[in-house]
């Protein structure tokens, strides 16, 4: 970094995609190299090219993100006499041309937002942000893959196994509380990892962080969160889990996980393993960007992802509008294989878990390949599209391999809402149960809103407990609940073998 003054003349000559500078927050950064492995897509970038990024860059990021990140790619910092009034012009157009084109924006400020006490239910949340949150925030967040059957599936399912109430038992007082992977919960519940949360509150993850420990559970932190590991984690007045994509440059991955590992607070890695290429989120790729905005992601050179062949062409259908989502799946390596867990188990001693069991032949694998625990899910819905709603799959591992529930922590996430969700769950021999959008809707009213979801989801838990006879979550079991309406939609092993593709043709 040098301290040498730069005049705005200076900053437009570079701007070229083999010649890119930008300016954020007073300072002039070079980013030729770093814009192609941007995890957030090199068009943000380039659509900044040779002037000042700082107002988009501020809605959207950590201030010390780049800071930090991109030291070494700092040239000096703007002489801010120099700066002509076309900068500023052509920001405060495109802000009123974004303002007086989109009706969300005077629907919001017509709209009365409810008082906290005023939410009863986690689906008020939900209602709120989606009248609070722009039309492209709204796309991100509530989007799933394709037609969004599974991430409607995960609760219709959850609604069609019913409660076998116990009668005539004191239940006066209830316990939920439990020791998992190192940390204390007072519910079996956590903030599952959901990236970008910039784009429902200012404060990003932080409030989450604030509120999860403190309320007596833990959040799981995404890879793609707004802010840095170390802005999150100094948040965290205890303890955390940290979601992990591998990165396509695993010394980037080795890099992080022994950051965080160091750190004290960070009690296990959930090893995302559902989604080896992004998936087609269509809600999220029909919206262009807001304003200059781009993408809603930690921008970090540690995920930037190293140039390859087998990257998605830039004139692949849909990638001059790929969606927030697709745009930070460049770093992501397909490669992820069983055989790497020896790799993660050279670099950490925490407990390792793979995020993303869809069947119960992978339970087995994760068993056999000495994983301290599972994640039961199918990313929201986010991944394959029409894949088993997370319920009906904790079902079919009850079934086809119930001493996976004795062997390793088994947790779930996906489409829970209600406390009689998270006791069907735990009926089944969850360890607990992670919900994700839920949390993020909560971001509209800050740590706040946090806190008072948890209270919520924790009084939902209680009474549903109580009403159907249970006093200590430690005694649920399978007899509390019927689920005969989903057995039939278990797997079976009564098709007939494929034959062979040579017969097949012949055939046709």
């Amino acid at each position: 970094m040098t301290n040498r003054e730069i005049s705005a003349a200076e900053v437009e000559a570079h701007n070229r995609e083999d010649d890119v500078w930008i300016v954020v927050n007073g300072k002039v950064y070079e980013v030729t190299e770093f814009a192609p492995r941007h995890p957030g897509g090199a068009e943000v970038i380039y659509r900044f090219a040779g002037r000042d990024a700082s107002n988009a860059y501020n809605t959207i990021h950590s201030p010390a993100l780049i800071a930090t990140d991109l030291s070494h790619s700092c040239q000096g910092e703007l002489n801010t006499s120099t700066v002509p009034e076309n900068w500023r012009k052509t920001e405060t157009e495109k802000g009123s041309r974004q303002t007086d084109s989109d009706s969300w924006r005077s629907s919001v400020e017509t709209y009365r937002k409810p008082s906290l006490q005023e939410l009863l239910s986690l689906h008020d949340f939900e209602t709120i942000a989606q009248r609070l949150l722009s039309p492209k925030a709204w796309a991100y967040n509530s989007g799933a893959a394709n037609d969004n059957l599974t991430r409607d599936a995960n609760q219709t399912m959850l609604r069609r196994i019913l409660l076998r109430p116990a009668v005539m038992r004191d239940v006066s007082t209830v316990t939920m509380r439990r020791t998992l992977l190192g940390c204390s919960f007072e519910l079996p519940v956590y903030i599952a990892p959901v990236g970008a949360a910039k784009t429902v509150c200012p404060e990003g993850e932080l409030p989450l962080a604030h509120a999860a420990n403190p309320a007596g559970i833990v959040q799981c932190i995404a890879t793609t969160a707004s802010f840095t590991l170390p802005e999150i984690l100094d948040a965290t007045p205890a303890h955390a889990f940290l979601q992990l994509y591998i990165n396509r440059d695993r010394a980037k991955t080795e890099t992080q996980v022994r950051q965080a590992t160091a750190s004290g607070k960070v009690k296990a890695f959930l090893i995302t393993a559902d989604l080896p290429v992004m998936s087609k989120r269509e809600a999220d790729e029909r919206l262009p960007s807001e304003g200059d905005q781009g993408t809603i992601v930690n921008v970090s050179r540690e995920q930037a992802a190293p140039e390859t062949s087998n990257q998605q062409s830039s004139n692949a259908p849909g990638k001059q509008n790929a969606g927030l989502a697709k745009s930070t799946s460049s770093f992501i390596d397909p490669t992820l294989n069983w055989q790497d867990i020896a790799w993660l188990r050279a670099i950490t001693h925490l407990p390792l878990l793979i995020k993303g069991i869809q069947r119960a032949e992978d339970a087995r694998l994760a068993m056999q390949f000495g994983l301290d625990g599972i994640v039961v899910s199918n990313h929201g819905g986010r991944a394959a599209d029409t894949a088993p709603p997370s319920i009906l799959t904790l079902l079919e591992l009850r079934r086809d391999c119930p001493e996976v529930f004795e062997q390793m922590t088994v947790l779930v996430d996906g489409g829970f809402r209600r406390g009689s969700d998270v006791l069907k769950a735990i009926c089944l021999g969850a360890s607990a149960v992670g919900l994700g959008r839920p949390f993020a809707y909560a971001l509209t009213y800050g740590e706040e809103g946090v806190m008072h979801a948890i209270a919520v989801m924790k009084q939902e838990l209680a009474t549903a407990m109580q009403l159907v006879g249970l006093t200590d979550l430690r005694d649920a079991n399978p007899g509390y609940i019927n689920t005969a309406d989903l057995q039939r939609l278990l797997p079976v092993d009564d098709l007939p073998p494929l034959i062979g593709k040579k017969r097949l043709m012949g055939k046709l």
